[in-house]
């Protein structure tokens, strides 16, 4: 398979960048996206061009490192992640704009790569709990309702890529922070920083330049994971809650 590609190019986030031309020549249909730029950067490095920058690092849809934009989409065309994505998903001859994730709070690094440690640093804020360390608990010493245990899952299946940031038109970060916020708060371990932790995680997240949610819903349509939008509305009742004992506490 052959492609025309249209890539963003950038020297560093100093630097204005701008979109290249690239041929993509000779690709295997069952070539990953990542794969299909390996072969692309491999033709650039042998004519003495610097290859095009992009992240990844387990290639297997769990790390979520590889998040591109692809064709205005944030990880292309159908559920997963970009490494997830295999060229057969294109046609042949097919033109691919591939662009970073655009977000303030992403500052442009080189070409397709972006700091996300904005992130990290959300997690620093409130994402832990504080439990005796040593040897394992036995399993059934602290009884979790099935329906919280379920809950609590598919909030941790957050891979945080922040595919939803870059999806939505705010770049807002509410439903990687409340994913983060219902998968600690719905367990009895999580009880003891549950207000602390929202409080200090919603902050933290204002005022690393997250937009604000105005429930376009892009951020859940787009998700790898299908983190669901209603952790975001558990995210305002516990903010609420928290915010106002926080003040009656004064």
């Amino acid at each position: 398979m052959n492609f025309k590609l249209k890539v963003w190019r950038q020297k560093d986030g100093a630097s204005p960048g701008s979109f290249k031309d690239y041929d993509a020549k000779d690709v295997p249909s069952e070539a990953s996206f990542l794969e299909m730029l390996d072969i692309v950067n491999e033709s650039l490095a042998a004519s003495g061009e610097d290859p095009i920058a992009f992240d990844s690092d387990c290639r297997e849809g769990i790390c979520g490192t590889c998040s591109l934009v692809i064709n205005g989409i944030p990880h292309g065309p159908g559920k997963g992640t970009t490494c997830q994505l295999y060229m057969r998903r294109f046609a042949d001859s097919d033109t691919i704009w591939i662009e970073p994730f655009r977000a303030a709070a992403f500052p442009p690094i080189k070409d397709l790569v972006v700091d996300r440690s904005a992130f990290d640093r959300i997690i620093e804020a409130g994402g832990y709990i504080v439990v005796r360390t040593g040897s394992a608990p036995e399993a059934n010493s602290l009884p979790v309702a099935k329906h919280d245990a379920d809950l609590a899952m598919e909030a941790a299946a957050c891979i945080g890529c922040g595919a939803c940031v870059a999806a939505c038109p705010n770049s807002a970060a509410m439903l990687f922070v409340s994913a983060k916020v219902s998968h600690l708060g719905l367990l009895p371990q999580g009880q003891a920083e549950r207000e602390s932790r929202v409080i200090h995680m919603v902050r933290k997240m204002d005022e690393l330049g997250f937009g604000s949610c105005r429930n376009h819903y892009e951020c859940e349509a787009i998700c790898p994971a299908e983190v669901s939008a209603t952790f975001m509305a558990r995210l305002n009742q516990d903010y609420a809650l928290a915010s106002a004992k926080k003040v009656l506490a004064v």
